[in-house]
């Protein structure tokens, strides 16, 4: 496995993004920065970025501009593949930052062209309906071992990232976590800026569970502000939402203290209280009495937390785990459940001692 912070002839990697969406740029602007420890001004990666739509990467390419993530421009070092050829040649790195539930098309349309030493890092968040995989899980899944029949090197980015603030270079941290032996240190050497500090975590399991299952939460969240419900139940919200995404944790074998750190509470509490969390927003909606299929077809990006609430209530169920406010959030989102009445589902719940984790 190469050491992806640097080519073996001493030039920056090349790294190929996955997806244009707001994860994409940041990621690509992040690593166009100079590396501090290398020569010159050269940025610390040779950075192409990939689109499933010909027509947007044009028109990113020539603008250096996206409608996805307003006052964002693309460094001009980075380039817009318009071919899938173009996109994967020479990869040394892959950042996958398409939507969870569209990875596994995305990956059978380029498997041929990925290099059979290239490593991945997914930065995406959810959990693949039926499989109920990992996004890592999905790309191991599509790819399989390398051509000596060594598993390939995966391994994933995630926690607060809020990509608007990114864009903006403003301080904040994420965890890189991988079951490949030194891979979380070599992403963290990769993508750590003087505004973006990356800890490690051995915990990829858990790592990419709470970011899935944190955006269930935040869809609560957002019905709790939509209702007006006040800080006080929202503050309660987060910490039996803390609580039963770490029972699930706990019960398919993740370190609990994961869900304690960047990313888990240090995601969940983001996601819940920004105005621009994609799924907080949602909820919030909902809870104003919009229904779903409306905020969906006019939002301009994926909801990741709609499609990961069925994912994680089918967990719930294969783990026998319980998960009230999640069970809520499924019953509004697709069983027509009023949110008023959800909140007064949760409230009379049996009483009972606080447990947590």
């Amino acid at each position: 496995m190469a050491d992806p912070s640097t080519r073996n002839n001493g030039e920056p990697p090349r790294v190929t993004i996955l997806g244009i969406g707001q994860m994409g740029l940041v990621c690509a602007a992040a690593l166009s920065i100079p590396d501090p420890h290398g020569a010159g001004e050269s940025p610390r990666a040779r950075v192409t970025m990939w689109g499933h739509d010909e027509n947007e990467c044009g028109a990113l390419s020539q603008t250096r501009r996206s409608e996805r993530l307003p006052g964002f421009r693309l460094p001009d070092s980075v380039r817009v593949a318009l071919s899938d050829a173009e996109a994967l040649a020479e990869a040394d790195v892959i950042v996958c930052a398409i939507p969870v539930q569209f990875i596994r098309e995305a990956w059978e349309r380029i498997r041929g062209l990925v290099p059979p030493t290239a490593s991945v890092i997914s930065v995406a968040k959810g959990i693949e309906n039926r499989t109920l995989m990992r996004p890592t899980q999905i790309i191991a899944d599509v790819l399989g071992d390398d051509p000596d029949g060594k598993p390939r090197a995966l391994g994933c980015m995630s926690g607060p990232a809020i990509a608007s603030e990114l864009a903006q270079c403003k301080p904040a941290t994420m965890a890189a976590a991988s079951d490949h032996p030194g891979f979380a240190e070599q992403i963290q050497q990769l993508f750590s800026t003087s505004w973006l500090r990356i800890y490690t975590n051995p915990d990829l399991l858990g790592v990419e569970l709470a970011g899935a299952t944190k955006n269930v939460i935040a869809i609560a969240a957002g019905i709790i502000d939509g209702l007006g419900a006040g800080f006080n139940a929202k503050s309660a919200l987060l910490a039996r939402g803390l609580a039963e995404i770490g029972r699930l944790g706990s019960a398919m074998g993740a370190q609990t203290q994961t869900f304690f750190g960047i990313a888990g509470v240090g995601d969940l509490a983001t996601t819940c209280f920004s105005p621009e969390g994609r799924n907080r927003s949602c909820g919030e909606a909902l809870g104003k009495g919009l229904k779903l299929d409306q905020y969906l077809r006019d939002a301009m990006c994926v909801v990741e937390g709609v499609a990961t609430t069925e994912s994680v209530v089918d967990l719930a169920k294969k783990y026998r785990v319980d998960m009230p406010i999640t069970d809520a959030v499924f019953a509004v989102l697709f069983e027509h459940l009023d949110p008023v009445d959800a909140i007064a589902m949760l409230m009379s719940r049996e009483l009972r001692e606080e447990q947590i984790g």
